[in-house]
This record gives structure tokens, C-alpha cells and sequence, in this order.
């Protein structure tokens, strides 16, 4: 998460003449009460006493708090969590505007004592507390490489936020995000994870992506007048992504209006000239040419899809706060067990 790809961004934006198309604001510094709205005080207490010239004094705790390969100290890291921790909820608690992007955001594996995969603060769910105090209920939705599991165990208790997560899924971090996973308590099936393999590709995204989602966010949205619903999603910029490949998929994915028919266009899809040119060879344009990996996700796909919308089509429903019916996914786990015991065999 280096300020540099940040920039990266934000130059792209400006050379597209996309910042006439919305308001731009510089970040609040969140401070110590605000992040600890989740997050434990003795963690960010550690956050403002350590330095790089002070860690051998708190070896103990980067130990306790997973500080160390993933999620080094660096100098200015207390500012960075709350710079990243501010800009999540920037605006959106004024209720001035319907759509906020973040550039900075995603840091989906902080946890409430624990930091984890590059993520140390996490602004996703303090945004999401923030978006509580003004609707009923909010829908996340995971569309990162990575499973969402820091937010999903903020919430696993809960039936005010569903969250649905899109990633890869196996021998592959942070090796959470199973389709058993469904949260527990009041927030059981509450929770949705679907899981891909290698090589996934536009078309097989779209199928899966469009009524995954459309079918919670109509559950979150069946509720009586007068009861809100938010919706949230991330997409996270990791260390080991190729910056280039990394700053295209982030401008194509932002939710600005007329974005997508402004990118198809194929004369505005040759990259203008920025201060990062160099970087985006040697084609120079922002569209990413698909790679020749083989797609392992179809029969997979198939088999995720038919889990979750058998177990969407079943009478049986669940209440949120007695006002939103939502399907059970019961028969979920008999399936995966079925093709657990399938995969036995076949092995």
C-alpha cells in the first residue's frame, strides 16, 4: 500500500478528465477514539508509541498484534492508518453523497487486535459502523483476490451487515472464506463466500457476479419504507500486484457515473499522457489484455452457483429484525458434503 500507486491513481483520474465528473476531498485524520469504534485500545495505543528507532521495546507486542514480515513498522505508520481510517468514512457521515471511492481503502484483513496481510487499520469496517447509524442494514461485497475475512469476523454475529465475498480459494492466503463459512448467531447465513480457481475470465465473472450479488442486494432491499440499506464494496491494492496492471483495474472498477461508457470507448481507452506513462508499456492503453491461462473455473462455477440458489429457492427463510425475509442456505452444507465425499471418491 505505498503512496506511490496511490499517486498513480489519482494522476490517471485527473489526465482522463474523470475529477469533472466528481468532487474530490482530502482525508480527515481519524483519530485514536474514532478508530477504536472497532479496533482494541491497546492496539492502537501500539500504533502511536512505535517507531522504527523504539521496536526492540515492543518486541512482545508486534508478536502479540502479528507485526513483522506482512505488516512492518515503517515511519509515519500511525498517520497512514489514520489517514486510510479517515478517508473511509470522509462525507459519508454528513449524507451529502451517494457515492465515495477511496483510493487508499480495502484493508479487508485488519482485525480487531491483529494485523494482517499488508492491512493494520481497518477502514472498510469502521466505514461500515459509520454507515449503520444512518441505515438499518449494509451489504459488502468482496471483489478482491483475497477472501474479505476481516470484515467478515467483524460482523459474524450480526444480521445488520451481510457480507459477500468473491476470491480465490485453496492453498491460497489467508486460506479463510470457505462455502460453510456462514457466520453464526444472529449473523448466520449472513455470510456468503464464493470461491474461485485460477484463470477466471471476464465472461465467467460476469455470470457468476451479477446474480450472486443482485440476489443479496434484493434481500438486503426487501425491507418495509422507512428502514435504509448502504451498500459497500473493496477492491484492495496488495504489494505483489503489477503496479501497472494494478492502477488500470482500480480506474476501470470505480463506481463513478458514465465511467464504463466513457473506458469502452475505444478512441478514450488510448491512455493520455500522464506523469506514470512510462510505467503502462508497451501498449500504452488502459484496457489489460486477457492472459492464455486456462479458465479452471467452469465446472466449479457450476457447482458454487447451484449451492448458493438451491439453498436461495428453498421456502425456509430467516428474519432480519422482523422485517426482511432472507432464504436459508441449510441445504448448502449437505451439498458441499456431497461433493466433498465426490472429490473422495474420484481421488
Amino acid at each position: 500500500m505505498k503512496p506511490h500507486r496511490i499517486r498513480m491513481t489519482h494522476n490517471l483520474l485527473l489526465n482522463y478528465g474523470l475529477n469533472r465528473k466528481m468532487q474530490i476531498y482530502r482525508p480527515n485524520k481519524a483519530t485514536a477514539e474514532e478508530m477504536t469504534r472497532y479496533h482494541s485500545d491497546d492496539y492502537i495505543k501500539f500504533f502511536q508509541s512505535i517507531q522504527l528507532d523504539n521496536m526492540s521495546e515492543f518486541s512482545k507486542q508486534m508478536q502479540c498484534f502479528n507485526i513483522g514480515e506482512d505488516c512492518p513498522v515503517f515511519d509515519g505508520l500511525f498517520e497512514f492508518c489514520q489517514l486510510s481510517a479517515g478517508a473511509g468514512s470522509l462525507k459519508l457521515k454528513w449524507q451529502q453523497i451517494d457515492i465515495a471511492v477511496s483510493w487508499a481503502g480495502g484493508l479487508h484483513h485488519a482485525k480487531k487486535s491483529e494485523a494482517s496481510g499488508f492491512c493494520y487499520v481497518n477502514d472498510i469496517v469502521l466505514t461500515i459502523l459509520e454507515l449503520l447509524k444512518y441505515h438499518q442494514r449494509v451489504l459488502y461485497i468482496n471483489i478482491d483476490i483475497h477472501h474479505g475475512d476481516g470484515v467478515e469476523v467483524a460482523f459474524f454475529t450480526t444480521d445488520g451487515v451481510m457480507t459477500v465475498s468473491f476470491h480465490k480459494y485453496g492453498e491460497y492466503f489467508p486460506g479463510t472464506g470457505d462455502l460453510r463459512d456462514i457466520a453464526a448467531g444472529k449473523g448466520k447465513y449472513y455470510a456468503v463466500n464464493f470461491l474461485l480457481c485460477d484463470g477466471i475470465d471476464d465472461e465467467s465473472y460476469e455470470q457468476i457476479f451479477k446474480p450472486v450479488s443482485e440476489t443479496h442486494w434484493a434481500c438486503s432491499r426487501s425491507c418495509t419504507p422507512g428502514h435504509s440499506k448502504a451498500f459497500i464494496s473493496s477492491f484492495t491494492m496488495h504489494e505483489h500486484y503489477t503496479i501497472r496492471r494494478l492502477n488500470r483495474c482500480t480506474q476501470l472498477s470505480s463506481p463513478v457515473p458514465g465511467l464504463h461508457t466513457f473506458v469502452n470507448d475505444v478512441s478514450i481507452a488510448e491512455m493520455p499522457y500522464n506523469y506514470y506513462f512510462e510505467y503502462f508499456g508497451p501498449d500504452f492503453k488502459l484496457h489489460i489484455n486477457p492472459s492464455y491461462m486456462t479458465n479452471q473455473n467452469t465446472h466449479y462455477i457450476c457447482w458454487s452457483g447451484l449451492t448458493l440458489f438451491d439453498s436461495a429457492s428453498q421456502p425456509s427463510t430467516t428474519t432480519i429484525s422482523g422485517q426482511c425475509s432472507l432464504p436459508r442456505h441449510k441445504h448448502r452444507l449437505g451439498m458441499v458434503e456431497e461433493h466433498d465425499k465426490e472429490l473422495k471418491v474420484s481421488t
